[in-house]
C-alpha cells in the first residue's frame, strides 16, 4: 500500500475512532435505569476510559463493562477535580443541579438528562439528528430533551423542514420505566399481588392514568408543557402548536404516542411516507409496531400513517424510552461534539 494513503488512513481512523478509545468519560447515576442503558452504549461504542459515579450507598459495588469489572465511587464534591473530556449526568435534577457547575471546571461538555436546564436560554437542548449543528465549538453544559419530546421530533423533523407545521395533537402512552426503577418495581409489585399505590396517582396494574407529573397553572401536567415548550425550542419554532395529553400504561419499555400533525404545505400520503422512511434512526416498517417488540431498539417506529387531507397526517409513534429517549440521545450528543470538535 502507497505509503501516504496508508497514513491518511491512519489518521482518518484515529480521528473518527482512536479519539474515543483515549476520552475519559465520567457517568454519574451508573446504577440508575437510564445510567445502566448509558453505560451499555457506552461499551457498544467502545469507549474505554470510563469512570462511573453513584451514591454512597452504591460506592464500592462493580459493574461489568468491556469484559472487566469497574468499581462504582461515590459522588462528591471532590469528584470532579480530576480532567474528564466528558460527563454524563443521569442522577436527576437534584444531583445535577449541585454539581454541574463544579463539573464543568474540568470538561469540555456535561449532558445533563434531567429536567432542570432544558427550558435554560442560554443552554442548549439537542437531538444531533435535528439540531446537533449548535454543538460545533460549544463548550458547557448540554440539556437531554424529554423522552417523549425525543421521538415525536425524530419522526416529525423532515416534515418540518420541507413542508413546515402549524401544529401538533399528540397523546401519549407511556411506560413505567419512565418513572425509573420505582415505576418498574410499582407494576411489578402489583402484578404479584401487592396493590399499594406508592408513585402513582392510582393503580397503574391493568390500568392507565392519564396524569404524569404535577398540574401546572393551566391544567395542563409538567410531562405534557415539558412537550409542548421543548418543540418550540428544539425547532427554534415559536409558533408551532403543540396540543399534548399524557398517559401512564401498564408497560414496562416502551413509550407509545398516537400524533396528529397539520403542515403548513400540502403533500400526498406517499411524500409524507417516503419521508419517513428516509429519515435518521427512523423505521416504516409494515404492518403495526408495539412496544414489546422494540425494546431496546436505539430507533424510533412509525406506523399506521393515514392521511386526513393534504395537510392533516395521524400517525402511531413507538421507541424505547430508556434508549431513544434517554440513554442513547445522550451519548449520540457526545459523539456530535466529538465528530464537529476533534
Amino acid at each position: 500500500m502507497n505509503k501516504e494513503i496508508h497514513l491518511n488512513l491512519f489518521i482518518t481512523f484515529y480521528k473518527f475512532y482512536g479519539t474515543k478509545l483515549v476520552m475519559k468519560i465520567a457517568l454519574v447515576g451508573a446504577t440508575g435505569e437510564v445510567g445502566r442503558k448509558v453505560l451499555k452504549e457506552l461499551e457498544e461504542n467502545r469507549f474505554e476510559n470510563v469512570t462511573l459515579f453513584a451514591s454512597k450507598k452504591s460506592a464500592g459495588k462493580k459493574l461489568n463493562y468491556l469484559s472487566k469489572e469497574v468499581i462504582i465511587n461515590e459522588l462528591t464534591e471532590k469528584s470532579f477535580d480530576e480532567k474528564f473530556d466528558y460527563i454524563l449526568f443521569t442522577a436527576g435534577s437534584a444531583v445535577s443541579k449541585v454539581y454541574f457547575s463544579k463539573a464543568l471546571e474540568n470538561c469540555k461538555v456535561a449532558i445533563d438528562n434531567s429536567s432542570a436546564f432544558r427550558m435554560d436560554e442560554s443552554i442548549p437542548l439537542v437531538i444531533p439528528e435535528i439540531n446537533g449543528n449548535v454543538l460545533k465549538g460549544y463548550k458547557g453544559l448540554v440539556a437531554n430533551p424529554n423522552c417523549s419530546t425525543i421521538q415525536m421530533l425524530l419522526s416529525l423533523n423532515n416534515i418540518y423542514k420541507k413542508y413546515g407545521i402549524e401544529e401538533i395533537v399528540v397523546s401519549t402512552y407511556q411506560a413505567v420505566s419512565g418513572s425509573g426503577n420505582k415505576g418498574i418495581s410499582e407494576l411489578a409489585n402489583q402484578e404479584n399481588g401487592d396493590l399499594n399505590v406508592v408513585n402513582y396517582p392510582k393503580q397503574i396494574f391493568r390500568n392507565v392514568i392519564p396524569e404524569i407529573g404535577p398540574y401546572m397553572d393551566n391544567d395542563f401536567t409538567e410531562e405534557e408543557v415539558k412537550m409542548v415548550r421543548e418543540t418550540k425550542k428544539i425547532f427554534n419554532d415559536d409558533n408551532i402548536k403543540v396540543y399534548p395529553t399524557a398517559v401512564r400504561v401498564p408497560v414496562y419499555y416502551g413509550h407509545s404516542e398516537s400524533i396528529l400533525v397539520r403542515t403548513k404545505t400540502p403533500l400526498s400520503k406517499d411524500d409524507f411516507i417516503n419521508i419517513m422512511k428516509n429519515s435518521e434512526n427512523v423505521v416504516y416498517p409494515e404492518g403495526i409496531v408495539t412496544p414489546l417488540e422494540i425494546e431496546d431498539s436505539k430507533k424510533t417506529y412509525v406506523s399506521r400513517i393515514r392521511a386526513v387531507d393534504e395537510k392533516t397526517f395521524m400517525f402511531w409513534n413507538v421507541a424505547d424510552n430508556v434508549r431513544v429517549g434517554a440513554a442513547t440521545n445522550a451519548v449520540r450528543i457526545m459523539q456530535k461534539h466529538i465528530e464537529l470538535n476533534d
